[in-house]
């Protein structure tokens, strides 16, 4: 059985992603806006949630293989 705590394990913020990633916040929602950002999740109070799974094949999608 999956507990709250652990699928808030499996959800990042937007701040956790831009500090994985080394980028700004504006830097993500240009992205986000530009359809380049990892898939999101809206909260019913406006706020975002990235699934790590997501986030981690999004990652995959953007390794590049030189």
């Amino acid at each position: 059985m999956t507990t709250a705590v652990s699928r808030v394990r499996e959800m990042l913020t937007v701040l956790e992603v831009c500090d994985e990633l080394g980028i700004s916040k504006s830097t993500f929602y240009d992205w986000r806006q530009k359809k380049r950002a990892p898939r999101c999740i809206k909260l019913p109070n406006g706020d975002l949630r990235v699934r790590r799974s997501d986030y981690e094949h999004w990652l995959d999608d953007h390794e590049d293989a030189a």
